[in-house]
């Protein structure tokens, strides 16, 4: 790499035309600056400048080098401009959610995208565990998840919230679900199911659902694109447990049924970043987009 005070050296020599006038330029004595020359020289391989006398011209090679420098400073001095600048509008925001989370947020992040060209969002839609790894890890700005985490490494805040629903076939829709009924239909199982199976058991009032180990129902079926997860259940095959929002974007819902229980359940959404981290302003922009329509 070049050293930047022997290419700012140059740069002023070539500018003044003149070892004096370059010395005093930059507090150095006339010695010093031919000392910088003739190490830039050595280190390009080249003559930069040809020397005559007091006098000098630049050669073609001294020509590259000077252009160079000079580009490299405006890039600097672009850079160090762009520190000061918090731009609400522009720059890359990575977030990671469930699907169902993802197809409900990323129509009105494009909406955002499309009056703010330079403001770019990057959505993924992930199990759990992997939002809270990529969140820790530092490969996604923003995570968004059910259950608080208890890391050190993490922040949270609640965020929003959204109810969670139990589906199965239309012509299987009992007023009351047990063991056995759900056993005889069994599970459409997802990336997050398991998540939503304990969390809706334990919160929706009754207690046989309450009391059923979720590892004894057996598997009807499996995906992981979300939008196929309710394509076996209005076939007439199994149950399965989502955000009513994935039942919302579902083209065959009128072939769905949504069990009622004595209490709804509601997931309280957690928005997560990486502690210590520095928030700049388009995070909040695409921040506050989110939530607006998680509440």
């Amino acid at each position: 790499m070049l050293n930047p005070s022997w290419l700012k050296t140059f740069v002023t020599l070539v500018d003044t035309g003149h070892f004096t006038k370059t010395a005093e330029k930059l507090f150095m004595t006339q010695p010093g600056v031919s000392q910088h020359i003739k190490k830039l020289e050595h280190v390009c391989g080249h003559a930069l400048i040809e020397r005559h006398n007091k006098t000098f011209v630049i050669t073609e090679a001294g020509r590259t080098v000077y252009d160079y420098a000079n580009q490299l400073e405006s890039e600097q001095k672009k850079m160090l401009s762009s520190l000061s600048q918090d731009d609400p509008y522009s720059g890359m925001v990575s977030v990671s959610c469930s699907g169902s989370l993802a197809l409900l947020l990323y129509p009105h992040l494009l909406n955002l995208q499309c009056k703010h060209p330079e403001l770019i969002p990057l959505l993924e839609a992930a199990p759990h565990h992997k939002i809270l790894a990529d969140v820790i890890k530092g490969e996604v700005d923003m995570g968004i998840v059910a259950n608080e985490p208890t890391d050190p490494r993490i922040d949270s805040h609640k965020f929003g919230s959204e109810p969670l629903c139990l589906m199965l076939p239309k012509e299987k829709i009992a007023k009351k679900l047990d063991e056995k009924t759900l056993k005889e239909l069994g599970l459409i199982r997802h990336p997050d199911a398991e998540h939503y199976l304990s969390l809706y058991f334990s919160r929706c009032g009754e207690s046989k659902l309450a009391a059923i180990n979720i590892n004894h129902i057996p598997t009807t079926g499996y995906i992981n694109q979300l939008s196929q997860i309710l394509l076996p259940v209005a076939h007439g095959h199994g149950f399965t447990i989502l955000p009513k929002s994935a039942l919302e974007a579902f083209p065959l819902k009128d072939q769905i049924a949504v069990y009622q229980p004595k209490s709804e359940v509601i997931e309280t959404l957690y928005l997560l970043t990486k502690r210590h981290r520095q928030i700049p302003a388009r995070f909040d922009t695409i921040r506050q987009v989110m939530k607006n329509q998680l509440n």
